[in-house]
């Protein structure tokens, strides 16, 4: 994008970021809603509950300001910021819920972002960005050359000091990085994983955005339904398809591996009990990043999944009204017609065209052709290769949703509800995380799903390190009942 004039001047008019930054109450927004939504990476919050947060930051602000300083409500500071003209929160209701929910924007986490970088750093790294950025450039040379010679070059040429560095290792000579190259990384890696949590604000927006735009599309088109749906869904598989959909879905792929987590958790510990590291008094929620970017992504894919709902039903609603306008033509011609049966018409009414016979003639009938049939050289089958390592074919994690609904299904036979963790207790895990989270997603026919927040279970697993250690894992969330259909929840 070019900042010239007329482009600065419009996002100064309607960027909601700027308009954040020129407002009289910015350094109350962005350090209220910095320290609610973005330190805890909180993704929704009911009204009721960031009032309260609001009006306790109020008062103590009038405290310290005087009586007259920021003189309306907490609710109505809140409803002003979520106004159009505004746009710094996103005011929404939940799905069977009369009360309602705030988000922030992913324009005003920008704007916070850029506001952090305004104040002075002791420390300011360069020599990982530029190893960070070199490291990039190599990887999209090397992943865009189609010259096999020229990549067997680079992989010779990588595994020989690859075999130069285990020979000084070997002999004495390890290079360990010092206290001002661990600080530079260090704080590179801070700030991409806080940008990355960021990130997933903006893609819900995106999602959301292309759903207006689909239900627009729904109201005003005159054309068929088949063309409409066949334009809504190539919309859809339009985002999934496209370059911020597949890397969110790579994203999403990666960081659900039980392995990449355990590593993940493994590297953050080694690094954060590091001296240097230990002496710039990181984030504590830093050593659960991964776990924060797990709750992100799954958050919009319940985004996406509840968009996907609305929009079916968006559909039905506009098939019943559709199926009830041509009823109510069929009614007024019924009516017609008997208020027209004791008079009946004189002349003709109308024409009906004479029964005619379709001709065919024998010889425009295709030939019979005879069903090809392939015949199978014999050909004496040649060993290949068999110094590939096919360990990866083996390694990879299917959780199989038709079976856990099976255990469902089974469960509820003999009662009316189960919880999730007596289910898990009769139906181990066998994949870990990744199971675990496939039983919260799971939705039937045959029985719904619902939470009692006031009490919390123990998920527990084991899992089976690489050098064959026995890990035991211990998840914690509100209790989660499977209730089967027609049943009277306890």
């Amino acid at each position: 994008m070019t900042l010239d004039y007329a482009t600065l001047d419009a996002l100064r008019s309607h960027h909601p970021a700027w308009r954040l930054l020129r407002s009289d109450h910015a350094p109350l927004v962005a350090s209220f809603l910095e320290r609610v939504f973005v330190m805890p990476n909180v993704r929704v919050m009911a009204a009721a509950d960031l009032a309260e947060a609001l009006e306790d930051e109020l008062y103590a602000l009038r405290q310290h300001l005087g009586d007259d300083a920021f003189p309306k409500s907490a609710r109505d500071y809140l409803n002003d910021w979520a106004a159009p003209d505004k746009g710094w929160l996103r005011k929404f209701y939940r799905q069977g819920s009369d009360e309602a929910q705030f988000d922030l924007t992913p324009a005003t986490e920008k704007a916070i972002a850029w506001l952090g970088t305004l104040t002075e750093r002791s420390f300011v790294g360069t020599e990982s960005r530029l190893l960070t950025l070199f490291q990039l450039l190599r990887q999209m040379s090397e992943g865009s050359n189609p010259d096999p010679d020229k990549r067997v070059a680079e992989l010779q040429k990588r595994r020989d000091e690859i075999d130069a560095e285990i020979a000084r290792v070997l002999g004495g000579d390890m290079a360990l990085l010092d206290e001002t190259e661990l600080k530079d990384r260090f704080q590179q890696f801070t700030q991409l994983a806080r940008e990355l949590l960021g990130d997933f604000r903006e893609v819900e927006q995106n999602f959301r955005r292309l759903d207006r735009r689909v239900r627009e599309r729904i109201a005003l088109w005159e054309g068929s339904k088949g063309a409409l749906l066949e334009e809504i869904m190539g919309e859809r598989d339009a985002i999934a398809d496209s370059d911020q959909g597949k890397s969110f879905r790579a994203f999403w792929d990666f960081l659900m591996s039980s392995r990449r987590q355990e590593e993940l958790t493994g590297l953050l510990d080694d690094v954060l009990a590091l001296e240097p590291v230990a002496a710039m008094r990181p984030d504590a929620r830093l050593r659960r990043v991964h776990y924060d970017w797990l709750e992100a992504g799954e958050h919009t894919q319940r985004t996406v999944a509840q968009l996907s709902q609305q929009l079916r039903r968006f559909l039905d609603d506009q098939a019943w009204l559709e199926n009830r306008r041509i009823m109510d033509l069929l009614h007024g011609i019924e009516t017609k017609a008997l208020a027209l049966r004791p008079h009946p018409l004189a002349g003709e009414v109308m024409h009906i065209a004479e029964a005619v016979a379709d001709i065919e003639l024998p010889m425009e009938r295709p030939l019979y052709q005879p069903a090809y049939k392939p015949s199978l050289a014999d050909i004496e089958l040649q060993a290949g290769d068999d110094d590939l390592d096919a360990a990866s074919l083996y390694s990879q994690i299917v959780v199989d949703s038709a079976q856990l609904a099976r255990n469902i299904r089974q469960s509820l036979q003999g009662r009316s509800q189960i919880s999730l963790h007596e289910l898990i207790d009769a139906h181990p895990l066998q994949h870990g995380l990744a199971e675990l989270v496939a039983y919260l997603q799971l939705g039937s026919g045959a029985f719904v799903s619902t939470s009692d927040e006031t009490v919390t279970d123990e998920i527990r697993w084991s899992v089976t390190a690489d050098d064959g250690a026995v890990i035991h894992k211990t998840a914690r969330l509100p209790r989660l009942i499977f209730v089967r259909k027609n049943a009277v929840i306890a």
